[in-house]
């Protein structure tokens, strides 16, 4: 649009006043450009979001952050605040029961594996031909783990071929999770591509998005029994990622969303990608709004 100083130019030139058409048009004007520097900023704080949370280390590139300049002229930095959550592990041999458990905040599953990956863990008194095999993974593992502990306190897991499915006969396997305690307050999901993910709060709350990120930040995660070609790009983000999360869930008290190119497109062709979702449950407003 054209900027303030060639308009008064203008003006001065042609000796004619703004009209109140003119001036309305203006104020349209700047009011859309406030509104597109409030929608960086908060694209900003999304791709932060998206490029660091559940890494153990993270780089952000400030030439990279920012399409538009917010102040022209002006040396700038970029600050951020983040806390380091640690991670917990619990392996389980075949038979057995997992039991997890966070002491402050809720569980939420990182990585889950039914099989065997080394000779050594869960081989005590077992024949060596039972574990040869450390290639074993069960493709379904994340998926009932996350459904039976994310967003509780304490959760117990049976490490079972009827539960998992058997995907190695022969082999001696093991139960083997990675989670962390995240703060009261906070709830995630991580779903696979191709399956869907179901967001619910208490009666009485509702959902306020926090992050959300389709693509792929780092190689473990849903990585069962997908090729290597599929796992090495972890700098893939699907940018509408937060804005289709928030409008199919914001305010509700439950939904679902899918993840799937689909919904929020392809951000890196060739990679197996997942939904990470984290979010609060908020009390909903009960409030009257109407003009005295």
């Amino acid at each position: 649009f054209t900027p303030p100083s060639l308009s008064l130019s203008c003006i001065l030139l042609n000796s004619i006043p703004l009209s109140s058409i003119a001036q309305l048009f203006i104020q349209i004007i700047y009011r859309l450009a406030c509104f597109i520097s409030i929608y960086f900023i908060i694209l900003f704080m999304s791709l932060s979001l998206n490029r660091c949370n559940g890494l153990r280390e993270c780089e952000l590139n400030t030439q990279g952050l920012a399409p538009k300049d917010p102040c022209f002229g002006t040396y700038k930095y970029y600050t951020t605040n983040y806390i380091c959550i640690p991670a917990e592990t619990s392996v389980t041999c075949h038979g057995g029961y997992g039991y997890l458990k966070c002491e402050n905040g809720r569980i939420q599953i990182n990585t889950a594996n039914y099989g065997r990956t080394d000779k050594t863990t869960c081989s005590e008194g077992r024949p060596s031909e039972q574990l040869q095999n450390t290639n074993c993974y069960s493709p379904n593992a994340l998926a009932p783990v996350s459904k039976s502990c994310n967003g509780l306190e304490s959760c117990e897991v049976c490490a079972t071929h009827t539960v998992f499915t058997d995907p190695c006969f022969g082999t001696y396997k093991y139960l083997a999770i990675s989670y962390f305690c995240l703060p009261s307050g906070v709830c995630s999901s991580i779903v696979c591509e191709h399956e869907s993910t179901a967001l619910n709060c208490d009666e009485g709350t509702v959902i306020s998005i926090h992050s959300a990120n389709y693509g792929r930040t780092d190689s473990t995660t849903c990585s069962t029994g997908r090729p290597a070609s599929q796992l090495a790009k972890t700098d893939c983000y699907a940018l509408n990622s937060q804005t289709v999360v928030t409008s199919g869930c914001e305010g509700k008290n439950n939904c679902s969303i899918s993840a799937s190119n689909s919904v929020f497109s392809d951000p890196c062709v060739g990679t197996f990608k997942y939904l990470y979702i984290s979010y609060f449950c908020v009390l909903k407003c009960k409030c009257d709004c109407t003009e005295q």
